[in-house]
């Protein structure tokens, strides 16, 4: 009896050291505490996402608010200031007045008296030896982008260019047909030029100003804001364009 009492006894110790396998182990709690903590992770991941571009988009949206109304608003009599009538500020006056007054302004160049009044501002800058520089860069600028989004032509097409070397690809945004005195005399053998914006990394208003052959241009059926959208992320947002693009790489190496 007392051999057999030691061996239950025994038994018993092996039972609570956690010796024996199966179900009986302690390995269950542990697989279901790294469940648990795999399955919080991704609750936050999946909160994050939801949470950090509207977050974002809201910052840089009172923030630019915010940033308008501080230059504008010492402009505005007080009286038409919500404020002077309320316990409180009231965001937005400035942003709502500087639209106003642009809108005013570009109707006031649309008479002969706007158009005069412009003209001799404009001849007085120019006048200024460095500001000309400056001012005549500027308006370039302002005049193309302005003049290519009211056409609805700017970065309409997204192609594929085999840069920065052989068997690489790079997404770029064609921004001209046609390139005058560039096609006429960098053209070689004749092949047609394409004015193509190639932008750099994950800072899209930066980039190349490319002019290349038409034939090394795979155009895409991808839309501009879809290209953003891969560039912005360095490729970690790619849409349902990944196996086009791949295909048409394919396709461009093999030829």
């Amino acid at each position: 009896m007392a051999r057999r009492g030691g061996m239950s006894e025994g038994l018993e110790q092996e039972t609570h050291k956690g010796d024996l396998p199966g179900p009986f182990a302690a390995e269950p709690k542990r697989g279901f505490t790294s469940h648990l903590g795999a399955r919080l992770r991704n609750y936050f991941l999946t909160g994050l996402i939801i949470v950090g571009p509207v977050t974002i988009t809201i910052y840089i949206v009172w923030s630019f608010i915010n940033f308008v109304d501080a230059y504008v608003k010492p402009f505005i009599p007080d009286r038409y200031l919500p404020e002077t009538y309320l316990p409180f500020a009231v965001p937005g006056i400035g942003l709502i007045f500087g639209v106003v007054g642009l809108m005013l302004i570009g109707a006031l160049a649309a008479n002969l008296l706007g158009r005069s009044l412009i003209s001799g501002a404009e001849m007085m800058v120019e006048g200024m030896p460095i500001v000309r520089n400056v001012y005549r860069a500027l308006k370039q600028v302002f005049e193309g982008v302005i003049s290519t989004a009211s056409a609805k032509q700017s970065f309409q097409k997204v192609g594929l260019v085999e840069f920065p070397s052989k068997g690489l690809w790079s997404l770029v945004f064609v921004t001209s047909e046609s390139t005058g005195e560039i096609n006429m005399k960098a053209a070689d053998g004749g092949r047609d030029l394409v004015g193509v914006f190639m932008p750099t990394g994950v800072v899209p208003p930066t980039g190349f100003i490319c002019f290349v052959p038409r034939d090394e241009i795979t155009v895409l059926d991808m839309t501009a804001e879809d290209a953003a959208k891969v560039i912005i992320s360095a490729g970690m947002v790619v849409p349902e364009y990944q196996a086009k693009l791949k295909e048409a790489a394919e396709a461009k190496t093999t030829t």
